[in-house]
């Protein structure tokens, strides 16, 4: 995903979400990195793209995305799959309704942000990450993309509502799990994570605060009873384009650390 800025009445700057699964509409038509770099026609042809795109998200683009645009551009052949060993899958009339992961330990470049609205929040954080990845890191390069790109939230006691607070995780490529590349930004930090078993259930759609909290009922009415599965915190993995209306997302229940 790439996110780019909007600004409120009150003059503070917010993000919105333009998704990386948007560049394939181009991809034949963008030379590959070891090709002649692209020349000025072709670079505003390619940014009035993304202004029509940030349009239909009501955004603003600034010109400085240019860059990053034309990278990830270039850059979105190639997904890395975050690594996970499948434990169970559970069925109802011939359909998967969920299945349960390990994921293993390993390092993110995570950022938090507390905006009062969710897709404020992962806007924001994803933009900063996605110059993380296009060269604003301690290697200078490009660090390739990985998906799924997960979603911290967190419910109030009553489970009625998401706090703020939204962390923001990005998988570092197999390349670069023993020495990550530090970032240029303050605000990102590498974390590793422990193992994560999680309970998984697919959904598409937008992903806002009213569908992921129904995303998390439907969930808790499939499993019943679970006393080792956290009932606060739960994470949205992110796969594809938010303008798609039958995109996929998952929602992540998960277990207990033994």
């Amino acid at each position: 995903m790439v996110h780019y800025c909007i600004f409120c009445r009150s003059g503070c700057v917010k993000m919105a979400r333009i998704t990386l699964e948007e560049l394939n509409e181009l991809d034949d038509e963008i030379p590959d990195e070891e090709d002649e770099p692209m020349d000025g026609e072709e670079t505003n042809r390619l940014f009035s793209h993304w202004e029509t795109v940030a349009s239909t998200h009501q955004v603003t683009l600034p010109q400085e995305m240019a860059g990053p645009i034309v990278q990830m551009t270039r850059h979105n052949r190639s997904r890395e799959p975050v690594p996970f060993t499948t434990l169970s899958k559970h069925e109802k009339c011939e359909e998967i309704t969920y299945e349960e992961r390990l994921y293993p330990a390993g390092k993110w470049a995570c950022i938090t942000k507390g905006e009062p609205k969710y897709e404020q929040s992962i806007s924001m954080s994803f933009m900063k990450i996605i110059r993380y990845i296009c060269k604003e890191n301690s290697v200078g390069r490009h660090l390739g993309m990985t998906v799924p790109v997960v979603n911290e939230i967190h419910l109030n006691k009553e489970g009625t509502e998401l706090l703020p607070e939204v962390i923001t995780a990005y998988y570092l490529p197999e390349e670069f799990q023993l020495n990550p590349p530090l970032p240029l930004d303050p605000e990102i930090q590498i974390i590793e994570r422990a193992p994560l078993q999680a309970i998984t259930r697919v959904f598409y759609g937008t992903t806002t605060e009213e569908t992921i909290l129904r995303e998390i009922r439907l969930l808790w009415e499939l499993l019943g009873s679970a006393d080792n599965v956290l009932r606060e915190i739960y994470m949205v993995a992110a796969y594809e384009n938010p303008s798609v209306p039958n995109r996929r997302n998952e929602i992540w229940f998960i277990r207990r650390a033994d």
